[in-house]
């Protein structure tokens, strides 16, 4: 479905979860924040970066002041709030920090007031709650699960096979961490003050660059043919006009998580009510601002669900949206191939090849894997 601005958009951002060999994750404190001073490493995505895998390098190159050698990326969370935009989190797993490493932290300190290293029940009572929800589901599940696909830090999908529901930690912030660490500020005496914000939160939300999302849906018939769909035409800047894809369209950002929307898209574009299936792939679409070649100004993220194996029956009762599509079509993949855009066949194929295997999501960037 193509969808207008309107209610489309939203933030993004990336962190990264330090270990070390103790089982422990190390927090910082957040002096800009009164209300929730303590977070992981990170921050927002910026339209330079062309990943959030990079937002997260560059997060921690200017907040602690070195070079991080990151790992897989542990989750995707989108999250729902009444008062700002939704965000898609990203969290990465780093290699293990040791404590030579970490005493040589050369931080911002408009940016990070101090650290600890706390155990995952520890941080779990620290963070903020959903903040929580999302590292604690990290620490708590196989890592071969990964990356987890949440919802406002609540499992879904695979996770939920992965993941035994667990106590929700009591929310305690930075009380006590001061006897923790020696980077943590002293809790002893009169609490310390927290910097003054450098803009107001709805100034500084407002002034975030944003992405936008879409959800497609990889469906197959049992000799392994992708069902693939032709948008109908319109005028397009440069006389372009939209090709063949995958079932799906833009998430309606505001108002509905990823799996809602391959749901609704499905029901919409093809008649069907279909469940999603195991999150596939995760697609990362740099814009022109972090990619010249790029053919969009605004940055995309897709979710590619599996859709399963369809038979004869459900094949013959498609109902096409008249306004938005015109034919229908199974595919092998030499045909998939030619008829797609090269980015839209590779994501397909890394789609396809993560049916065949554990775990969570492809996480990719234009099509082909990230790194």
């Amino acid at each position: 479905m193509v969808a207008g601005a309107s209610g489309q958009e939203l933030l993004a951002a990336a962190g990264v979860l330090f270990p070390d060999g103790r089982g422990r994750v190390l927090v910082v404190r957040l002096p800009y924040d009164r209300k929730h001073p303590v977070g992981v490493p990170g921050g927002g995505w910026d339209p330079q970066d062309g990943s959030p895998r990079r937002t997260a390098v560059r997060e921690i190159e200017e907040e602690l002041g070195f070079t991080p050698r990151l790992g897989p990326l542990a989750c995707l969370d989108w999250t729902l709030d009444d008062h700002r935009p939704p965000i898609a989190a990203h969290l990465y797993w780093a290699e293990p920090l040791t404590p030579e490493q970490a005493a040589a932290f050369t931080p911002d300190r408009a940016e990070v007031g101090g650290w600890a290293w706390l155990t995952p029940e520890q941080a779990g009572r620290a963070l903020p709650p959903r903040l929580s929800r999302r590292v604690t589901a990290c620490l708590r599940a196989p890592r071969a699960a990964g990356p987890l696909e949440l919802e406002d830090g609540h499992p879904v999908g695979h996770v939920l096979d992965a993941l035994k529901p667990g106590p929700v930690p009591e929310y305690t912030g930075p009380a006590g961490l001061s006897e923790l660490s020696a980077w943590w500020p002293s809790t002893a005496g009169a609490p310390p003050v927290a910097a003054a914000p450098p803009l107001d939160r709805d100034a500084y939300i407002a002034g975030r660059p944003r992405i936008r999302a879409k959800a497609r849906t990889v469906f197959t018939d049992g000799a392994g043919r992708v069902l693939l769909v032709r948008l109908r035409p319109w005028d397009l800047p440069g006389g372009e006009v939209p090709y063949w894809t995958l079932p799906g369209g833009g998430i309606e950002a505001d108002r509905e998580q990823p799996r809602a929307a391959a749901r609704r898209e499905v029901r919409e574009e093809l008649g069907w009510s279909c469940e999603p299936g195991r999150l596939l792939a995760l697609d990362w679409l740099p814009g022109r601002e972090a990619d010249p070649a790029a053919d969009r100004d605004t940055t995309q993220l897709v979710y590619l669900f599996d859709g399963g194996t369809v038979g004869e029956e459900l094949l013959s009762s498609i109902v096409l949206a008249p306004d938005e599509l015109v034919e229908w079509r199974l595919c092998a993949p030499a045909e998939a191939r030619a008829l797609l855009s090269p980015a839209s066949w590779a994501r397909t194929a890394a789609a396809l090849a993560a049916r065949g295997r554990p775990g969570g999501p492809a996480e990719l960037v234009g099509g082909y894997p990230a790194g």
